[in-house]
């Protein structure tokens, strides 16, 4: 009892190594993240809607959906009304955490032990605003949080590009540390290696994009889409040669082709997006529930498509990264709020306290090493993001744009860290 209202180590401190609070604490608050992911997918797995259809008020003459433009059966929509509900208390949780969160310049702020202790309040606190979120009236919430959604979900994808960026960095500064320190050729093969693996990669998916999402006489947006994004991948690459290297270009050209394919299978366009399961074999449509089923929904519901995978796959990299990341990049760090750290892991001498004993370090006694606001209102944006992508975004146009502008803003932040040094030479980037 006495841990679950302490600190965030004492939680964590059976299974961790000695490490910085702040780590610890980043680490927590994101495994409640992950947690109500989990919730959310099994929320729309198949066989639970006859369990959510009991709950009040949940089911009541049909679902109004002003994207999709009808009033459907509940039973296709039940699932993906949970979904929402789940990630509605997310949202609000982690809000709560980053309006309260402001301004806290160290641990000796009152406001640093809620960050990093009262779990249990904190636990109970989500699962209350879950349990509450249910009993929400339907009306217009779908709808209303939907746009919600879509922009949260446009500034995480940014995000998501901005720690792509910085886990490349870090990557490749590391494998150029062990270069020098020896076993020269070994190193430079490594990163040559993947740099082409993550170039042939994206080439191949430009391809089969051009295959699949376009047609010979239609779908002029769809080539538009590929082309523009194709040219961006080429323009960064021979700007980041000179600079940063070609291993962050090309994983960033990766993801840009992944969110370009993510963007297309919204299209509302059946001609010029087939889904991933008529490419690889027939669809096989959901069982039909009783009434009528309007025919500009799909008939299959299920989330669980290619680009919905990977997308889950990068979500849980790229915030299990935030969590831990410790990086040198200084225009990464001025993005993301954080400042240059240590590492992982503390000082075992300094953190051990006695041989055996695993406990944290507060290494925020002077200054928070990143800011405890922004990274709540970034888990806030991967909320609203796992709700897009666990209920496909509803296969609408307005998800095409929202992922293909995102796409090009983060493609111009990346490009400005590049030619910023070269424009603004009286500054210092180092």
């Amino acid at each position: 009892a006495s841990c679950l209202c302490g600190s965030a180590p004492c939680l964590l401190s059976a299974c961790c190594p000695s490490t910085y609070n702040s780590t610890i604490s980043r680490l927590a608050f994101s495994f409640l993240l992950l947690l109500g992911t989990f919730v959310s997918v099994i929320m729309v797995l198949p066989g639970m809607e006859t369990q959510l259809k009991k709950i009040p008020g949940f089911c009541v003459d049909g679902t109004s959906l002003y994207v999709v433009g009808n009033k459907v059966n509940c039973e296709v929509m039940v699932g993906y009304k949970a979904v929402y509900r789940m990630c509605f208390a997310m949202t609000c949780f982690f809000f709560l955490f980053s309006v309260i969160m402001i301004r806290v310049r160290s641990s000796k702020d009152p406001r640093a032990a809620i960050q990093n202790g009262f779990w249990f309040f904190k636990i109970l606190a989500l699962v209350g605003i879950a349990v509450g979120a249910f009993f929400i009236p339907d009306g217009t919430f779908t709808t209303v949080w939907y746009y919600f959604g879509m922009v949260g979900s446009f500034f995480f994808i940014v995000i998501q590009l901005i720690l792509l960026v910085d886990f490349a960095h870090s990557w490749n500064q590391s494998w150029l540390q062990r270069a020098e320190d020896g076993n020269t050729k070994c190193w430079f093969a490594g990163l040559l290696s993947f740099t082409i693996i993550h170039y042939v990669l994206a080439f191949t998916a430009m391809v089969l994009l051009f295959v699949f999402y376009t047609q010979p006489d239609d779908c002029t947006e769809h080539k538009v889409f590929i082309s523009l994004n194709l040219i961006f991948c080429i323009i960064v690459s021979i700007e980041a040669q000179p600079t940063s290297g070609l291993l962050q270009a090309s994983l960033i050209s990766l993801y840009t082709m992944y969110v370009t394919w993510s963007a297309l299978s919204n299209n509302p366009n059946r001609h010029c997006n087939p889904s991933l399961l008529s490419l690889v074999g027939a669809v096989i449509p959901a069982t039909p529930a009783p009434g009528p089923v309007p025919t500009s929904l799909p008939m299959n519901t299920q989330w669980w498509d290619a680009q919905s995978i990977v997308g889950l796959l990068i979500f849980l990299f790229c915030t299990l990264y935030a969590s831990i990341r410790s990086s040198n990049n200084s225009q990464v760090n001025k993005l993301m709020q954080t400042e240059e750290g240590e590492g992982l892991a503390a000082d075992y001498e300094v953190a051990g306290g006695g041989e055996g004993v695993r406990r944290a370090v507060d290494n925020e006694e002077e200054a928070v090493t990143y800011s405890y606001s922004f990274f709540h209102f970034s888990l806030l944006l991967a909320s609203l993001y796992i709700m897009m992508t666990l209920t496909n975004w509803y296969i609408a146009m307005p998800a095409v744009w929202v992922k293909m502008g995102s796409s090009w803003l983060g493609l111009g932040i990346y490009l400005w860290t590049l030619v910023a040094p070269l424009v603004l030479s009286n500054r210092d980037f180092n």
